[in-house]
């Protein structure tokens, strides 16, 4: 085919979408193309910027038609970029900010360009809320594809086990509905399966009673407390109500407002704080955690739940240059303690942390295989957040976070959230665990050709 011919293919294929169709060159491409984690700098073929799911089914034909890669965005927060591929075809589904929820019922429907503070924003209006992630740019479509946990996890269980339907754009371009009830097996594998089974234009999720306040706040003690600090985290999670959720995370102090300005810059433990119930209930119940070693802060209060949903945006801002992994533990060892003092002392940047969330309570109570999201076995998960500006410092980042990450195997569980995985390939089998093959049989009926592959990907097997 000539450039003219296709030109005029492209040209002809736009007419028919509602949203727009963009090349290199078009005004919006390259913000279009952009995506949170600056190492990714992608340039697609196509991008189709989709108005509704008449325009995704027909990228989707187009796509095949033509023989184009597909990558498909939603929020665009994916860590490994895969959203954005040379010379692929990019499904735009970001315009896609719907919606619509239902207070007697308790349920939301949901598009796939929503991020978690839209949801939030309309959720909250009703009192209402579903598990979802604690950085509130994140995009619902990826997070939930890839299971979803947050500060209401051990409260509601992941995200996924909050999702009653969806509808489901197939690798025939078909629009199907996905339920416990209707097409069960496809329903299992989006739940945890990440993009692989096809392109979904809306998620039907349950909602709980939350907020609008909340008991919530950061406790920020010094470094050099940190042996105190982890082995009193370690003590208090162990009788945590699931209500309670509390994350240590180990940084350098951000220059936030009640934080005194002498520590901003130097090395603190951070513990965050989160009550899901009553409030004072909830304050009983954070108690033995504030009562912890000699904090330099102690922020914890009411606060709106939108608000400390974005608490930590700013943290990690788009743009940056980010690099994540990240372990499964069913326990926190002294060993893992000494670990992390030892490596939160070479921590590369002032932007850099290891996070440690209390997890398990009800994201534990379903069977592995309940959902394709299998990592039902764990109560505390390491989150290496290493991020920086400067791209000559890509070597040295990198390979700290791979080392850190070495250093803390022999102590986790071998599982990883694919959501946390940085690399473009490789860990599939950690992140599905022993659903994998269940996973390559659901591949195989209704992705054979692995049309969609720029995932973490489940390869068919014929």
């Amino acid at each position: 085919m000539t450039a003219t011919e296709t030109d005029d293919t492209v040209a002809e294929f736009a007419d028919g979408i509602r949203g727009a169709v963009l090349q290199a060159g078009d005004d919006g491409y390259d913000e279009a193309r952009t995506v949170w984690n600056g190492m990714i700098d992608e340039y697609p073929a196509l991008i189709v910027r989709c108005a509704g799911t008449a325009d995704v089914m027909s990228a989707v034909a187009f796509a095949k038609e033509q023989d184009y890669l597909i990558s498909v965005k939603g929020g665009g927060h994916n860590i490994a970029g895969r959203a954005v591929e040379d010379d692929a075809l990019m499904i735009d589904l970001s315009p896609m900010k719907s919606v619509r929820v239902d207070p007697s019922a308790k349920t939301a429907r949901v598009e796939p360009g929503v991020v978690l503070n839209e949801l939030d924003h309309e959720t909250q209006a009703f009192g209402l809320a579903t598990p979802v992630g604690y950085n509130s740019t994140t995009g619902i479509a990826g997070l939930t594809l890839g299971g979803g946990w947050g500060w209401l996890s051990r409260k509601h269980g992941l995200t996924v086990d909050n999702l009653i339907s969806a509808d489901v754009v197939t690798a025939d371009a078909e629009l199907v509905h996905a339920s416990e009830d209707e097409n069960e097996d496809l329903f299992w594998g989006l739940r945890g399966g990440s993009g692989n089974f096809g392109i979904v234009t809306s998620f039907e999720f349950q909602l709980h009673e939350v907020g609008p306040t909340v008991l919530s706040g950061p406790i920020v003690h010094p470094f050099d407390d940190a042996k105190t600090v982890l082995e009193g985290y370690r003590k208090f999670a162990a009788d945590a109500p699931n209500d309670a959720t509390v994350w240590c995370v180990i940084r350098h102090a951000p220059p936030l407002p009640f934080i005194p300005e002498e520590w901003h810059g130097r090395k603190v433990v951070i513990l965050a704080t989160f009550y899901a119930g009553d409030m004072e209930e909830g304050e009983e119940a954070l108690q033995p955690i504030r009562d912890v070693g000699d904090p330099i802060a102690d922020a914890v209060g009411p606060h709106p739940y939108t608000g400390w949903q974005q608490a930590f945006d700013g943290l990690a801002p788009a743009g940056n240059r980010h690099y994540w992994k990240s372990h499964n533990f069913d326990e926190m060892t002294d060993g893992m303690i000494e670990t992390f003092i030892e490596y939160g002392k070479t921590i590369p940047t002032p932007e850099t942390e290891i996070a440690i969330p209390h997890l398990g309570g009800a994201m534990n109570e379903k069977p592995v295989d309940a959902t394709a999201y299998p990592h039902r076995n764990f109560e505390f998960t390491m989150v290496l957040h290493t991020q920086w500006e400067n791209p000559k410092q890509d070597e040295e980042c990198i390979a700290w976070t791979r080392e850190i990450h070495e250093a803390m195997a022999p102590y986790a569980t071998g599982g990883v959230y694919a959501n946390f995985v940085p690399e473009e390939d490789g860990d599939e089998q950690a992140a599905y665990g022993e659903n994998y093959e269940r996973l390559v049989e659901v591949k195989n009926e209704w992705d054979q050709e692995n049309l969609f592959q720029l995932n973490h990907n489940v390869e068919p097997s014929k």
